[in-house]
């Protein structure tokens, strides 16, 4: 049993749909359906009564409800003492940044701050972009950096998140080289030979990335999943090994770009992505009733923020 199928629970019991509560735990409602349903095969029996509208919860349900507000409750309390023990808590910065940009730009961003900014120590929770807004939500991280597109936009409310742009960062379709120098499989393909297409998990936000893509591309390119993973390193690693073509933001492939062991794989527009900085503003309460003692206002990232805001915000 995961603690996020007990969140999932509790929202759905207070806002009695499964659409609103998918919409505000940043998820798809099938996925979130899904959650429940393997909450309620953990538990042996029915928590939601589903031929109801609005949603009810079954005396089962009710029964757990209760008992979840409180694990959940216990739990945060117990974190929040935990983090107290650790002497130098004042003095780190939790990031929740997705996988891909935890292994490509934070890196190289961090190295640049130490010549800006200062030296800090960092602590960094490397997840999908899901879990990693529902760290900024539950006020269990400091910092959050995600990508942001349009098309695929975070729920995050003006109102209670301050936002910086960190930059732009382009995602294309690369492929392995052939001796001659050009690309082993190049877009658009045909239909009676689709080329093999390395992709990401249903729901991973850069395959949503790239369903858009697609979508927009003036030809239509014919492709034929054959291996998929929720990071860009994995698809990286297979586009490298020459099993097929894969859609990778910049930074990911920068380096193998230049060294002529990836190629672009044709004329399929690039799409373009912000890098973004969150922040809970300060003296606002975490979105989750059972957080408790959120450090997201300490004074180094205070500090940290306020640089960046001066650096990134164009003078009046």
């Amino acid at each position: 049993m995961e603690t996020k199928w007990l969140e999932d629970f509790v929202s759905l019991a207070q806002t009695r749909s499964f659409s609103r509560s998918a919409q505000l735990r940043h998820v798809t409602q099938p996925a979130f359906s899904r959650r429940i349903q393997a909450l309620e095969a953990w538990a042996g029996t029915d928590l939601v009564d589903r031929s109801s509208y609005p949603t009810r919860l079954t005396p089962a349900g009710k029964t757990l409800l209760d008992q979840a507000v409180d694990m959940l409750q216990a739990l945060q309390a117990t974190r929040a003492m935990l983090r107290t023990h650790h002497a130098s808590a004042q003095d780190v910065i939790e990031f929740a940044v997705p996988h891909t940009l935890a292994f490509t730009f934070f890196p190289s961003w961090v190295s640049m701050l130490g010549q800006s900014f200062r030296s800090f120590n960092s602590r960094l929770i490397a997840l999908n972009v899901h879990d990693a807004v529902m760290r900024m939500t539950e006020g269990s991280c400091d910092l959050l950096m995600i990508y942001h597109h349009p098309s695929q936009p975070v729920a995050l409310s003006a109102e209670r998140y301050d936002m910086l742009v960190l930059g732009t960062e382009a995602l294309y379709a690369v492929s392995k080289p052939k001796p001659d120098g050009t690309a082993m499989y190049a877009l658009p393909g045909n239909a009676k030979k689709p080329l093999p297409y390395l992709g990401y998990s249903a729901g991973a936000y850069l395959g949503r990335a790239v369903d858009h893509l697609l979508k927009q591309s003036v030809e239509v390119a014919h492709l034929e999943r054959v291996y998929e993973t929720d990071m860009a390193e994995g698809l990286r690693a297979m586009a490298l090994e020459g099993h097929g073509i894969a859609f990778l933001p910049d930074s990911a492939v920068r380096t193998d770009m230049a060294a002529g062991r990836l190629v672009s794989a044709g004329q399929t527009p690039s799409l373009s992505m912000e890098i973004r900085l969150y922040r809970q503003k300060p003296g606002v309460e975490a979105v989750s009733e059972a957080a408790v003692g959120n450090d997201s206002d300490k004074g180094l990232a205070r500090s940290l923020w306020r640089h960046l805001h001066a650096s990134l915000t164009p003078s009046a």
